[in-house]
């Protein structure tokens, strides 16, 4: 059931990035064309309806920090998320994160009918807390693979998982004593009053394909750009962006542009925690498994680290391991007597427990956001937060 699912997921991409061909491929574009004008609509009358406040905006009493994308998946969203959480914890910020918890583990049946027999409705269940700070509580399947990787990588930041996040907002408040929310994947969840909305724009990718869902990868059109109060652009190169900067001004032109980078720091391995510098790659033969938006990205990263990828394995993005498919891709890495495994962070939250094998160890590639153009911005933004100056930002932090 599982493959069939994921089978029909990777289909339903190719044929929304016309990598299928044929009459059937076709016609089904068609359809999605069509179903792309209705959404349309109902994206413009959902927001018109918050603008005209007859759908209601939930203001919590505490700075409210969006951190979102236009397009679907793939823009590098959760080390930016966790940049901020560092810089806005160390400036004095009392910080939780608020995540829906994408793919992770719901409530069973069983679960949701024992808990309405004991009077507490699944509405009135409390949000699942992944870490309190201090403390990691839950695995990545119940939390989710971004919750459960935030709350291993942050101290001092709690991690609360809940499809309502104005109910997760208020428990965080309650239980945690935060002044500051993080929403992750955000944009578009407009119950929750936002001081600031931080949009990701992928330089290779800025618009998706242009098309809205679901026909493309695009939530909304590119002019509700023009609620970004920051934009990152990120996967840069050092290349310039000229182009895409002058896109990015027809829809908005006063928000502030950062360009940054998926930066790799260092190998860690999943078995001994070892953790092994970069240069451990150069002239390594290596197989690489992933499942993730983008994993082109990630093959290039390690490629241009001085590895040569002799096998690779993708999965789709989210994919839930089994421990048979890791262990069939390293037996499959050492009949070809490769060095070494490589994934990514994200990866390796969802990898079940695996034999060791000191012949063919498996690492994951550990990667931070660095900033390359505008880096005052950026602490800028974090210091008006952390500081804010009523005179000059009132309006528009506060």
């Amino acid at each position: 059931m599982k493959e069939s699912l994921e089978e029909l997921e990777q289909f339903a991409i190719d044929v929304i990035l016309n990598r299928r061909k044929g009459f059937r491929a076709g016609a089904i574009r068609i359809l999605l064309s069509l179903m792309s004008i209705l959404y349309r609509n109902l994206v413009s009358f959902r927001l018109w309806l918050y603008k005209v406040r007859i759908k209601r905006e939930h203001n919590l009493g505490c700075l409210v920090v969006s951190i979102g994308n236009l397009t679907v998946g793939g823009t590098g969203k959760t080390p930016i998320v966790e940049k901020f959480a560092k810089a806005l914890t160390a400036g004095g910020r009392r910080v939780a994160i608020l995540s829906r918890g994408y793919k992770s583990v719901k409530p069973s049946l069983k679960d949701k009918i024992k808990s309405k027999m004991q009077g507490n409705p699944i509405s009135q269940e409390p949000p699942r807390v992944v870490s309190d700070g201090k403390e990691v509580f839950l695995d990545s399947e119940t939390a989710g693979d971004e919750p459960y990787m935030l709350a291993t990588n942050l101290d001092g930041v709690a991690i609360v998982v809940d499809k309502d996040r104005v109910k997760a907002g208020l428990h965080a408040i309650k239980e945690f004593d935060v002044d500051t929310l993080l929403l992750d994947d955000g944009l578009q969840y407009l119950r929750l009053r936002h001081r600031l909305d931080i949009v990701l724009i992928d330089k290779y990718s800025p618009f998706g394909n242009e098309k809205l869902l679901p026909r493309g990868t695009l939530r909304e059109p590119p002019k509700n750009l023009k609620r970004a109060s920051y934009i990152f652009i990120t996967k840069c190169d050092g290349s310039s962006n000229k182009e895409l900067i002058k896109r990015i001004r027809e829809y908005n032109r006063t928000a502030e542009i950062i360009e940054c980078a998926h930066q790799p720091k260092y190998l860690e391995n999943i078995e001994t925690n070892e953790r092994l510098p970069l240069e451990h790659l150069k002239g390594k033969d290596i197989g690489t498994i992933s499942g993730i938006a983008v994993p082109e990205s990630f093959e290039d990263g390690i490629k241009n680290l001085g590895a040569k990828i002799e096998l690779t394995r993708r999965y789709t993005d989210h994919h839930r391991y089994r421990k048979r498919e890791v262990q069939k891709f390293i037996d499959q890495c050492l009949n070809r007597d490769l060095d070494m495994i490589v994934t990514t962070e994200k990866d390796y939250v969802r990898f079940p427990e695996i034999q060791a094998c000191e012949d063919m160890p498996v690492y994951f590639l550990r990667v931070e956001i660095g900033i390359l153009n505008n880096e005052e911005t950026f602490e800028d933004c974090i210091n008006r937060i952390c500081s804010p100056r009523p005179i000059l930002s009132a309006k528009r932090f506060f």
